[in-house]
């Protein structure tokens, strides 16, 4: 029997190593301490460690196997405990159960309105008679080919019949406007963002233990307003013009954006273009079905002499808009986590959008009151001088300068 100093020695010096050694390394450095203790070290080097006899005698028998297990193996195949799914038949078929996505909502299932954590799936199988902890829950769901997964957004809706068909018409228009040396627009309004002192998601690179501080409540505040991004994105020069709106996002503040994209920057790069192409969605302040668009891009039109072709996306297809994924998506990541307590932020966050691809932002503030719930009546959209296409002209439409008389 060994005295209690030899017992606290080994003990120590498993203490130092304990992290520097996996399951192999602490049995077999075990059962080197034991041989080297003789008699009764077994005994001595369970006690000091807390490893069992048993673990020790294996480690001496691996010591004098002539045949020595490979360097990443930490047992001999078939060794350790049996796994659970193989002890307690059932648990696989019965976690699967609990996890199906077509039983959510089902008033026999034990988790139907809770977050589907692996404590509680580890509860629900125990509450079955199944002995299982949430660590072999994971690894279970792990063998079983599940992870954590996120929403995302694919599903579009209802779909239309001539989806694809429109979308290679407007493949088509915006091809020959690039032929043609004429600009090639996609349009659309940006969410609106609240103003203040308020959470922003995303992260940014501060000072450890010094994050950004804001607001507990993200109240609106009616002083500080908000924030209307109308984007006119041109698809042939990678390069984005960005009006920020303060009052209400209508058709008379859309066109106003375009308008103010040609006269900045679109009529000195297209000098000889006799027609725009405006591609936008179905909804919204460009709405195909919405009388003030064509009436805003009607006066437009007269002040330019463009014609002003319009291709509207299907709806329920917003998400293929090219400014979309081209522009707005970048705008978002270079401001997150930022608060956008002024007018001035947004703004110069937006102008300062870069892509490794050449994306150009150019933004600007529109102070301009526009009136919300502007009426137009069936003289005015009649007196439009507007040229449908034959396919699909409700979302493919010409709008021509009138002649004066």
């Amino acid at each position: 029997m060994h005295d209690a100093r030899i017992i606290k020695a080994i003990e120590g010096k498993y203490i130092e190593l304990l992290d520097d050694l996996d399951e192999r390394g602490r049995r077999r450095w075990a059962a080197v301490e034991a041989r080297a203790l003789g008699r009764g070290g077994i005994a001595a080097v369970a006690r000091a460690t807390g490893l069992s006899d048993r673990t020790i005698r294996n480690g001496l028998k691996e010591l004098d196997d002539p045949n020595p297990l490979p360097g990443h193996r930490q047992r001999r195949s078939g060794a350790g405990r049996k796994p659970h799914a193989t002890t307690q038949p059932g648990l696989h078929e019965a976690l699967n159960r609990l996890i199906e996505p077509t039983m959510r909502g089902s008033p026999t299932n034990p988790l139907r309105w809770t977050i589907k954590s692996t404590y509680q799936l580890a509860e629900a199988l125990r509450v079955q008679g199944f002995q299982v902890s949430a660590t072999s829950v994971r690894r279970m769901l792990a063998s079983m080919g599940y992870s954590l997964q996120g929403n995302r957004k694919t599903r579009e809706g209802k779909q239309h019949p001539d989806r694809d068909g429109q979308f290679r018409h407007i493949a088509a228009r915006v091809a020959a406007r690039k032929r043609r040396g004429e600009p090639a627009l996609s349009v659309d309004t940006k969410k609106k963002e609240v103003l203040g002192n308020l959470k922003n998601p995303g992260q940014t690179y501060r000072p450890k233990g010094e994050p950004e501080k804001v607001k507990t409540h993200d109240f609106p505040d009616p002083q500080l307003g908000k924030a209307i991004p109308y984007g006119v994105y041109d698809i042939h020069s990678n390069e984005a013009m960005v009006s920020v709106g303060i009052s209400h996002d209508t058709a008379e503040f859309a066109v106003a954006a375009i308008r103010r994209w040609w006269d900045s920057l679109g009529s000195e790069r297209y000098p000889e273009a006799r027609r725009v192409l405006v591609t936008a969605d179905s909804g919204g302040s460009n709405s195909s079905r919405c009388r003030l668009w064509k009436v805003e891009l009607q006066k437009w039109a007269d002040e330019t002499g463009l014609i002003i072709e319009v291709c509207h996306y299907p709806p329920g297809t917003s998400k293929w808009n090219k400014i979309e994924h081209r522009l707005f998506c970048h705008i978002t990541r270079n401001w997150r986590g930022v608060p956008l307590e002024t007018l001035e932020v947004v703004v110069e966050s937006i102008g300062a959008t870069t892509t490794e691809s050449g994306l150009e932002v150019h933004a600007w503030l529109d102070a301009s009151e526009y009136e919300k719930g502007r009426k137009v009546s069936d003289e005015e959209l009649a007196d439009c001088n507007i040229k449908r296409n034959s396919y699909h002209g409700e979302w493919n439409y010409e709008i021509h300068p009138r002649v004066s008389a």
